[in-house]
């Protein structure tokens, strides 16, 4: 191409001159496999559309409409579709209105004289494309006349090009075609009544009908296109009845669409709807294809619970029809022999499309609809399965078990026994694909049914799985076995395992020698998490153990062990870490200098090794705490590359047939909008593995970790806006205080290389920013969760480095947070209201809301923080606040809402005194009533709240002491009031009332209620607020309080009870400073008071409260 603008402006001259072959040769060199020729012919097309846009846009219709050759009209559909589309090179804007209205015209006219079926669909697109932009500026009045006349003709080829137009339009901005509602709703009818019609002018007019019904906005609008509903589904029954399944197939995904989008659509017509769809499942005629799109229509019903929640469960004869269908898929496999060959717990062999289909659609229907109902229906299927004679339906109900664990947990739990029965008695069923299938079920069952199923029948289950390593004819059961004593033990405590640790350690070990890598693999597995359940009651095992791992290490070198060696260094970093240091001391050394020369060794992408080595790394660290810091030079470098690792993405257009691979399990396909994304998750998962081995060490080492923030606070500062991947923004945020933590104890400590507080200020403006940002962008509730957790931490570890600005934006984006979840409950709240609402859909919105709480409790802690730090100084800030926090104080808001308010003002009134005291009038109504509140957390709050104002609230409290004593007497004389749920509250209650009879004696009886405070103590639970208290009765004592000690001393013998009571308990209820003030009361008392007195008082104690006494005194 020229590079000279005089020679340029020839060469489009010539391009764009009357000669049609040049631009033809430019059209064709734009599709050209040499890239070089392809290159410079887009660079002559892009100054063509800089220079003359009106010639080119001519030009390409031109070719369009006048070329012999196919493949040009294709691509100069193509080209002008792109330059139509209303993006960054939308030429619409600079063309003539000359040219537009040429384009215009000549677009419908090819539609109207194109022949080729492919042509006319992309002319449609492009005509779509420039409607979609010219439409709602009324720029182009010819095009619904022109469409409402082809669609009335009798050319079936114009029908269904105005009718795919219609679709894409009512995609792109149906709002321009709701004036035509009833036009429309003629049409559509029309088109897909009249059975002489063809079967690609039906298909399209169900498109256009799913999308215009979805861009409906009022439920009565959709309602006029009930009466379309039997004629779609006839579209899809006439197809199947004709053989024509391709074109069923296709109806099935437009249904998909709409069942997906608008599932109450389909409301009153269900029965009909779901009965056509099952029976296309269950015609073993059809195609596998055809099939398997009815289940997935049926099961996209089951799971749109936010648009129609509950509308499936109305409907249990469907329910088990379905089941039935999804059991019969998961006989469709054969027992092949490379199975049991196997070398990899992966291999598939024998297993179908169908049965792999079966197992992900039970697994999705059981989360959808929940246990109680497909519980009953498993229980009528899976015995009559089981009693079979063919080992297939054995295999099938064991494979279907483990499928609807997750979704049916809650209500398998209440029924564990039959649970438990069903699957054990196949440990001997005399096919090994049944017993491994059994196995598979433990293992599933340990994770979803934990810990109930460890606590209550390890002794039948721990023996059976042993007993399933011993079958040596078959590898793969025994190989499935340990794998399933991995998700047994990862649900258990040390005291259910330790039992059976014997037996359990030494077949691991026999399986370990075993020639079947497979078997060592999982061995390994078993003995790695065996070890992190049991911790240092694995001491016992680890000389026996730790050789044979080692042997491992040092020995599996080639490359079909990798995974071995990978396996066996997880195995020993988590035994390592179970035992602790100075059991593991010796062999550690050895083992790190094995993984330092490995970590120089060039390793190949696929190499497991890698990951497996970053997370050994870091348990060695954990084990090892600061011995650990000489090998951080070795680890870090390789853990920053790991960290720093770009996503491998491909990027193409939805609709575009480029290749992604859509079976390769490496890869994970997202749609964002009108583009396709395909992501290695390899690259992901080993990125979020190094992010969270770089939080690690900031947690174990502290200051040791100091030398290496700088490199490590700007890789994953970026990565808390990292949404490919939710691991690595919870790696990155948890990392944030850990990074400050570090840097503030390395600077207090003087190992800071020189630095001073102002590095500390320096990564604290950098962190807390980010986070705050983050917060402000993330879409997932729990990370949101996290972030503010992380915040929380930030400012108390920074405290008053942070500037009014910073504060400013955190307390911006709680109201941002505030705001986000109430709208997300209203919503929540919304669906509560929909028709087929039951039980079920309850318990999961809960679910959802409970989290929503979690989010207010860290909110709370966050401004607790701020509170804390600022003190007065926040009180500005505290002002914007305040109407939401007493939003949360209301009759309609739950009971964590109000604790968590109730918890904002108690950190007020506490670190703002009398700041905070202008807060009163608002806030201590509230609180006085919260004081009898149903939950106890709200009471716990609200006492302690009261018992603050009392401290700090002074005259302005006064008014208010008679309440607040009848409030806090109804907590404490409260039959139930020490019952373990309630006696939070009423220790804080009894520190309240302690409080009121300290700050406002003048205010109360006191010859009647410091008595009354004294017959309350000791108080037990509540330790923080027992060391207040008692703390309280020592200086009354020591000041020989007259209202305490009572007329002749008559209350002294109670208070030598409660200090006996105190000092037996050692260091739980008083300080150590208030227990020996409390010794030093005693041994006075024992010299100045009369011999008598002494003794009446000593004997009111109990016999080993005495001598305790006598033991504390004497000592």
């Amino acid at each position: 191409m020229a590079t000279d603008p005089t020679q340029q402006q020839q060469q489009l001259a010539i391009i764009l001159g009357p000669d049609p072959t040049h631009f033809e040769t430019l059209i064709s060199h734009l599709m050209s496999s040499s890239n070089d020729q392809r290159s410079q012919a887009e660079a002559l097309f892009n100054l063509c559309k800089q220079a003359h846009p009106d010639a080119l846009l001519l030009k390409l219709l031109h070719v369009l409409q006048s070329s012999t050759r196919p493949e040009s009209r294709t691509m100069a559909v193509i080209l002008l579709r792109r330059q139509l589309t209303h993006d960054d090179s939308f030429l619409w804007p600079r063309l003539t209105p000359n040219t537009q209205s040429t384009l215009k015209s000549l677009l419908l006219s090819s539609l109207q004289s194109e022949s080729s079926k492919s042509m006319s669909k992309k002319l449609c697109d492009t005509i779509s494309e420039l409607a979609s932009s010219v439409l709602p500026e009324n720029q182009w009045p010819e095009l619904l006349p022109f469409m409402f006349q082809c669609v009335t003709s009798d050319n079936p080829k114009l029908q269904e090009s105005a009718l795919l137009i219609f679709a894409q339009l009512a995609h792109y901005i149906g709002e321009t075609l709701v004036p035509h509602l009833t036009t429309l709703h003629e049409v559509f009818f029309r088109c897909l009544s009249t059975s002489a019609k063809s079967a690609d002018v039906r298909i399209a007019a169900l498109g256009a009908s799913v999308n215009f019904i979805q861009c409906l906005t009022s439920a009565a609008e959709r309602d006029r296109f009930q009466d379309l509903l039997p004629l779609m589904m006839q579209t899809l029954t006439e197809a199947l009845n004709c053989g024509q399944e391709a074109t069923a197939q296709e109806a099935l995904e437009l249904l998909i669409e709409l069942a997906g989008t608008e599932p109450r659509f389909l409301r009153r017509q269900l029965v009909d709807v779901v009965g056509s769809m099952l029976q296309i499942a269950e015609a073993e005629s059809l195609e596998e294809g055809t099939r398997h799109l009815a289940i997935e229509f049926v099961i996209t019903l089951a799971e749109a619970r936010e648009r129609a929640p509950g509308m499936m469960r109305k409907l249990p004869q469907f329910i088990q029809r379905l089941f039935a269908i999804l059991m019969n898929m998961l006989l469709d496999i054969e027992d092949e022999p490379e199975w049991h060959a196997a070398d990899t717990e992966n291999e598939d062999a024998g297993e179908t499309s169908n049965y792999g289909f079966g197992q992900e659609c039970l697994d999705r229907l059981s989360i959808s609809l929940g246990g109680n109902t497909i519980v009953p229906v498993a229980s009528e299927v899976f015995p009559a399965f089981l009693a079979a004679p063919e080992w297939k339906k054995h295999h099938a109900a064991h494979i279907a078990l483990a499928q609807i664990a997750e979704g049916c947990s809650k209500v398998m739990i209440k029924n564990l026994e039959q649970v438990v029965s069903m699957v054990l008695n196949s440990f001997q069923d005399p096919h090994p694909r049944v017993r491994w299938a059994a196995i598979n079920a433990v293992g599933q069952l340990s994770t979803d049914l934990g810990p109930e199923l460890q606590v209550q029948y390890h002794q039948r289950v721990l023996p059976a799985l042993a007993g399933a390593m011993d079958d040596f004819q078959n590898p793969r059961v025994q190989a499935h076995a340990a794998s399933a004593v991995l998700n047994f033990s990862e649900n258990c405590t040390p005291d259910i395992l330790t039992p059976y640790l014997d037996g359990i350690v030494s077949k691991l070990l026999v399986l370990l020698q075993n020639g079947k890598q497979m078997v060592q693999e999982g061995a390994l597995t078993a003995l790695a998490s065996v070890a992190d359940s049991s911790q240092e009651q694995f001491q016992k095992y680890y000389d026996a153990v730790m050789p044979y791992l080692k042997a491992i290490l040092i020995n599996a070198n080639d490359k079909s062990n990798r995974m071995l060696r990978a396996k066996s260094m997880e195995c020993i970093s988590l035994v390592g870490m179970a035992v602790g240091k100075d059991k593991f001391r010796d062999d550690a050394k050895q083992i790190m200098e094995v993984l330092m020369s490995l970590q120089g060794s060039q390793m190949e992408a696929d190499d497991p090794t890698t990951s497996y080595m970053l997370q050994a790394w870091a348990r060695l660290c954990k084990c090892l705490g600061q011995d650990f810091l000489p090998y951080m030079n070795v680890v870090m470098p390789s853990l920053l590359q790991s960290s720093q690792l770009k996503p491998d993405v491909t990027i193409t257009s939805a609709d575009s047939d480029a290749d992604i691979d859509e079976d390769d399990d490496s890869i994970e396909m997202i749609t964002v909008g009108d583009k396709r994304i395909g992501i290695r998750t390899s690259v992901l998962e080993e990125k979020a593995t190094a992010c969270n081995m770089l939080c690690c060490y900031a947690d174990e080492l502290k200051e040791g970790f100091f030398p290496w923030i700088d490199q490590v606070a700007p890789t994953l500062v970026p990565l808390l806006k990292f949404y490919f991947h939710e691991e690595v923004r919870k790696a990155a945020v948890s990392a944030m205080p850990e990074l400050l933590r570090s840097a503030k104890l390395a600077v207090e400590k003087g190992l800071a290389q020189g630095h001073n507080e102002s590095y500390i200020k320096q990564l604290s403006d950098y962190i807390i920013p980010a986070l705050v940002e983050a917060l402000h962008k993330e879409p997932e509730v729990e990370i949101c969760a996290s972030i503010l957790d992380a915040l929380k931490e930030c400012v108390q570890i920074s405290g008053a480095l942070l500037d009014e600005n910073q504060v400013r934006c955190i307390v911006d984006e709680i109201k941002q947070v505030v705001t986000a979840s109430s709208s997300r409950k209203q919503e929540r709240a919304e669906r509560a209201k929909a028709e087929d609402f039951d039980a079920e859909e309850g318990e999961l919105l809960k679910e959802e809301n409970e989290q929503e709480e979690e989010l207010f409790d860290l909110v709370g802690d966050c401004l607790g923080s701020l509170i804390k730090t600022f003190k007065a100084s926040f009180i500005p800030f505290f002002d914007e606040l305040s109407t939401y926090v007493t939003l949360m104080l209301g009759k309609d808001k739950t009971a964590e809402e109000r604790r968590i308010a109730i918890c904002i003002f108690d950190d007020m009134a506490e670190h703002c005194r009398e700041a905070a005291l202008k807060y009163y009038d608002t806030y201590v109504p509230f609180l006085l009533e919260a004081c009898n509140d149903e939950s106890s957390d709200v009471r716990q709050a609200a006492v302690y709240g009261v018992g603050l104002c009392a401290e700090y609230g002074g005259s302005v409290f006064k008014p208010l002491v008679g309440e607040a004593l009848s409030r806090l007497d109804m907590v404490i004389r409260h039959p139930n009031a020490q019952h373990s749920d309630n006696v939070m509250a009423y220790d804080n209650a009894v520190s309240a009332f302690g409080k009121i009879c300290q700050f406002h004696r003048d205010s109360i009886d006191a010859t009647q209620l410091v008595p009354a405070w004294l017959s309350c103590l000791p108080i037990k639970g509540d330790l923080i607020e027992a060391k207040v208290v008692h703390d309280q009765l020592c200086s009354m004592v020591e000041r020989s309080d007259r209202e305490l000690l009572g007329p002749n001393n008559q209350y002294l013998p109670k208070i030598v009870a409660v200090f006996a009571e105190v000092l037996c308990a050692g260091k739980d209820l008083a300080t150590e400073q208030t227990a020996s003030r409390m010794v030093n009361l005693l041994r006075q008392l024992q010299q100045t008071l009369p011999p008598s007195t002494l003794e009446s008082t000593w004997s009111s104690l109990q016999p080993q409260q005495q001598l305790a006494l006598q033991f504390i005194l004497s000592s």
